[in-house]
């Protein structure tokens, strides 16, 4: 019954777009279909970017929806990109919805994938929203921390949120209150839940990997928005009106702003962790 009526995502998720003001972005009807740029598993990493970078999509999402614009700019600027759907029922329009833990999982597979395919050590991560936070379980608990060399998070739920933001968030997409309630990833994201108290235990971060989150104050879903914020001395925080005052994107918006792929662009450069951005052509 539950996934029967997560299958309705289908039937609205042409209208997503046109709700979030998004009118030129078409929306994918196979959650299955890899982004543009995504998932060439001939691609060899270069001098220039030796890393292979993994996307990972937030809750109630997946993979085709969350990175229409951010996949394709990373490609085209010379990253062997990969992007996984997790946490749902295969080829499911609705995604990242199961238990964290076991979406980890998942997420630790696909990047011991990418490594044997690329022949590489390290991967670099970008998250966004739930997927910006599951990576930090990997890389504490699975032995990812040996395998990320950068973890990205975009308005990541690092230590949760209110249930009325991710009932927002499921509306934002147009999925009902109720399979809102019924996904354990939700529950799991709640301010103080058991598995958020469990990550956050001795410290935000672990030694090794360089964390880098990006949020803006007006996300309506992961609030308040500090929450995104990390502590440690290997994490850098960065709110996104502190660069670009007049950019009003909020937590869905974001994945399609030019200002978020420069900044993720930055971000990954080995001279990074981020360069001054010009907010009115952020991609030149």
């Amino acid at each position: 019954m539950r996934f029967g009526r997560l299958r309705s995502w289908a039937v609205v998720a042409a209208t997503i777009p046109a709700a979030l003001g998004l009118t030129s972005i078409a929306a994918p009807a196979h959650a299955e279909t890899s982004p543009e740029g995504a998932n060439d598993w001939n691609c060899k990493p270069s001098f220039l970017h030796p890393r292979p970078v993994v996307l990972v999509h937030g809750t109630f999402e997946n993979m085709a929806f969350n990175w229409q614009k951010l996949s394709p700019a990373l490609k085209k600027a010379g990253y062997c990109v990969y992007a996984l759907n997790y946490g749902g029922p295969k080829d499911g329009p609705i995604q990242g919805i199961n238990d964290i833990p076991t979406s980890a999982g998942e997420l630790s597979a696909f990047v011991d994938r990418v490594l044997a395919a690329t022949k590489t050590s390290k991967v670099d991560i970008v998250g966004h929203s739930q997927g910006g936070m599951m990576p930090r379980y990997y890389m504490k608990f699975l032995g990812g921390a040996a395998k990320v060399n950068k973890l990205v998070g975009v308005v990541p739920s690092n230590h949760g949120t209110s249930l009325s933001g991710l009932v927002q968030l499921g509306s934002l997409l147009g999925i009902t209150q109720a399979v809102v309630k019924a996904a354990p990833a939700a529950g799991q994201q709640i301010t103080d839940s058991d598995f958020l108290k469990n990550l956050n235990a001795g410290g935000d971060t672990v030694a090794g990997p360089t964390y880098i989150v990006l949020a803006t104050k007006y996300d309506e879903v992961v609030t308040p928005y500090t929450s995104e914020f990390l502590n440690g001395s290997n994490a850098q925080n960065v709110l996104l009106q502190d660069k670009c005052p007049n950019d009003t994107n909020a937590h869905v918006g974001i994945a399609f702003d030019p200002v978020m792929i420069k900044f993720v662009l930055n971000s990954l450069d080995v001279w990074g962790p981020y360069w001054p951005i010009d907010c009115n052509n952020p991609l030149g």
